[in-house]
């Protein structure tokens, strides 16, 4: 009988390394940048580039979660963050969008990093799975993202 511990390390999937292909080259490109707006108008534009890449079910989530983020928290400025859609306050990444094509998922998922307050006691969610974006889903989030910020 054969279980995980009995596996050798392969190493990074395509998926992981592709990801951390994407976020060297975001590095790179975020310190070639010269002024703070020009900083900001790049990174939305790449971020609004890499959604529109995105298959149809993935592309039409990550666009309203972005109007939905946007909306909510102003503060928050869109960027990419591993070859996600992300959004930084003060250079951090609070929360980003990851699209179920990217790990080969089977939903989508919003995450929250630390920077997010998201903290209940001692122990909260920072992850959530996004099946569909209904009305219900987009108060979901514009509340999860207030609170990050707040």
């Amino acid at each position: 009988m054969s279980n995980a511990a009995d596996k050798a390390y392969e190493g990074f999937t395509a998926e992981e390394r592709a990801a951390m292909k994407d976020h060297a080259q975001e590095m790179k490109k975020s310190a070639r940048r010269t002024s703070k707006a020009e900083k900001a108008a790049e990174a939305l534009r790449d971020m609004l580039a890499k959604i529109a890449e995105m298959e149809d079910a993935d592309r039409v989530m990550a666009e309203r979660v972005h109007a939905v983020i946007t909306a909510s928290a102003p503060a928050l400025a869109p960027t990419l963050w591993y070859g996600m859609p992300a959004y930084a306050l003060d250079g951090k990444v609070v929360c980003h969008f990851q699209p179920a094509k990217k790990f080969k998922t089977r939903y989508a998922t919003l995450g929250f990093s630390d920077v997010a307050k998201l903290d209940d006691g001692t122990m909260w969610p920072v992850a959530f799975a996004l099946a569909e974006i209904t009305p219900e889903v987009e108060a979901r989030i514009a509340e999860l993202v207030k609170q990050s910020v707040s």
